[in-house]
C-alpha cells in the first residue's frame, strides 16, 4: 500500500463516525513539519504566522515547542483578541487603520505590552495619535522593508507591492520620526521576501520555468541580504535597542536564517503544507491539513459528484488556486465545471470505486484559508480523532 493510500485508510477510519464535509489536521504530520522548520532555522526562533493556522489550539501547540516564539498576526482586531487570550508577543504584519482597535490598544497596558504594530508611513502614526487623542499607553512599532527585486534600473520589479520603504535612508528617516514622537517605541524591523519564500522553484513538468525561478531567487537572496544588512545598521544607529529583525517565510527559512542581520524567522504555511508548497527544492513537508467532501452522486462511469468544494484560494486567479482532489489518487475536475459552489463532479478511474457517502479528501491551495470554511478541525493521531477544536470561524470570528 502506498503512503497516500495508507493515509486515506487512516483518515477514513478516524472519521468513520463523522459526516462530511469536515476538516482534519494530522498531528503526526503537523509536528513533523514543525520540527523540520526548527531544523532549517538553525537556532533562530520562529514566529508563527497566524493567518496560516487560524486555530488557537494549534497556535498554542506549536508555540509550546522549543524553537518557536511569538505570533505574526494579520489584523489589529485579531492581535488584540490573541493578546486578551494570553499570547504575550504578537506582531501585526500589516499596517492598520482600525481606529477603534487603536483606541483599545492604547487604553490597556496589557495589550500595549503584548502587541507590536506595523508602520511604513508617517500618516499611520498620525492615525494612531488621532485614535488615542494624545493620551494612552506607549505603542510598540515595527517598520517594514520592501524586499522586491528591481532590475534594469527599476523598470522590472519582482515581488509583492508592500512597503514603500526600500533604501536604508528611508528606513532611518521613519525610524527617527517614530523615536522623536511621544507615545511610540521602535522595537522591530520586518522584511518578508514572498517572491522567494512563497514561490515554488521545482514545478512538475515545467523545468525551464523552475530554472528561471531558481535563478531569480538566487539573485534576489544575494541582493536582499546585502540591502537588509545595510538597513539594519541604519535603523540601529537611530534605535540601538531594536528588539528583533524578522524575515523569511516557509520556503526560505534556512536561507534567511543564515543572514547575521536577521534575529527571527516568520513561518506558518509549513505547518499545514498546502498544495502551493509542494514544489520546492529546499524542503519537503507532509500534508497535514485536509478537508473531506462526501460523494452524493454517481452520474456515470468514471465520474462521481461530491458536495461543495469550491474553495478557491486568494491570489491571482488560476487552476493552482483550486483545492486538489488528493485521496483517493486519480481524481480530477471536469474542465467544464471545475470546483463548484454546491457540487463538484470529479473524473477518473478512481471514481468507479467510490460509493454514495464515501469521502473524497482534498488539500487546500493555501494554508489557513481552509479554516474560513470550517468551524472545527478534527485532530488525528494515528487512526483516531483525539480532539476537536474550533477554528477562528468556530469561535465566531472572521477578521477579514
Amino acid at each position: 500500500m502506498s503512503d497516500r493510500a495508507a493515509d486515506r485508510a487512516r483518515y477514513d477510519r478516524a472519521t468513520a463516525h463523522l459526516d462530511a464535509p469536515l476538516a482534519v489536521v494530522d498531528l503526526d504530520a503537523f509536528d513533523a513539519n514543525a520540527a523540520d522548520l526548527v531544523r532549517r532555522a538553525h537556532g533562530k526562533p520562529i514566529r508563527v504566522a497566524s493567518k496560516s493556522v487560524r486555530c488557537r489550539a494549534l497556535l498554542e501547540r506549536v508555540l509550546a515547542r522549543d524553537g518557536f516564539a511569538g505570533i505574526m498576526s494579520f489584523t489589529l482586531a485579531e492581535s488584540l483578541w490573541l493578546a486578551r487570550a494570553g499570547f504575550e508577543d504578537v506582531l501585526l504584519a500589516y499596517p492598520s487603520v482600525d481606529r477603534a482597535a487603536y483606541t483599545e490598544l492604547t487604553s490597556d497596558q496589557k495589550l500595549a505590552d503584548a502587541v507590536t504594530v506595523m508602520v511604513d508611513d508617517v500618516a499611520q502614526l498620525d492615525l494612531i495619535d488621532a485614535a488615542r487623542d494624545g493620551v494612552g499607553q506607549q505603542v510598540r512599532v515595527c517598520l517594514e522593508l520592501d524586499t522586491s527585486l528591481r532590475l534594469l534600473g527599476g523598470r522590472v520589479r519582482i515581488g509583492a507591492r508592500r512597503s514603500p520603504l526600500r533604501e536604508p535612508a528611508q528606513l532611518a528617516a521613519l525610524a527617527r520620526e517614530v523615536t522623536r514622537r511621544p507615545g511610540f517605541r521602535l522595537v522591530g524591523l520586518m522584511a518578508y521576501e514572498g517572491h522567494v519564500a512563497g514561490v515554488g522553484d521545482d514545478v512538475v513538468g515545467q523545468p525551464l520555468r523552475s530554472r528561471a525561478v531558481r535563478l531569480m531567487q538566487s539573485v534576489s537572496r544575494r541582493e536582499l541580504a546585502a540591502r537588509r544588512a545595510e538597513v539594519v545598521r541604519a535603523v540601529r544607529a537611530v534605535a540601538p535597542e531594536l528588539e528583533f529583525v524578522n524575515g523569511g517565510g516557509t520556503g526560505s527559512v534556512q536561507h534567511t536564517a543564515a543572514e547575521d542581520a536577521v534575529t527571527e524567522i516568520a513561518a506558518g504555511s509549513g505547518l499545514y503544507v498546502p498544495r502551493l508548497f509542494d514544489n520546492y527544492t529546499s524542503f519537503r513537508g507532509r500534508p497535514a491539513a485536509l478537508f473531506a467532501q462526501p460523494v452524493v452522486r454517481r452520474p456515470g462511469v468514471g465520474v462521481v459528484t461530491v458536495l461543495g468544494g469550491g474553495y478557491p484560494a486568494s491570489g491571482a486567479a488560476g487552476r493552482d488556486r483550486l483545492p486538489e482532489p488528493y485521496l483517493p489518487r486519480g481524481l480530477a475536475y471536469d474542465p467544464q465545471e471545475g470546483a463548484g459552489e454546491v457540487q463538484t463532479p470529479l473524473l477518473g478511474s478512481a471514481a468507479d470505486d467510490l460509493l454514495i457517502g464515501d469521502k473524497v479528501w482534498f488539500r487546500h491551495a493555501k494554508a489557513g484559508e481552509l479554516c474560513e470554511r470550517f468551524a472545527q478541525l478534527h485532530l488525528i493521531e494515528g487512526d483516531r480523532v483525539t480532539a476537536t477544536v474550533p477554528t477562528y470561524r468556530g469561535e465566531g470570528l472572521t477578521f477579514l
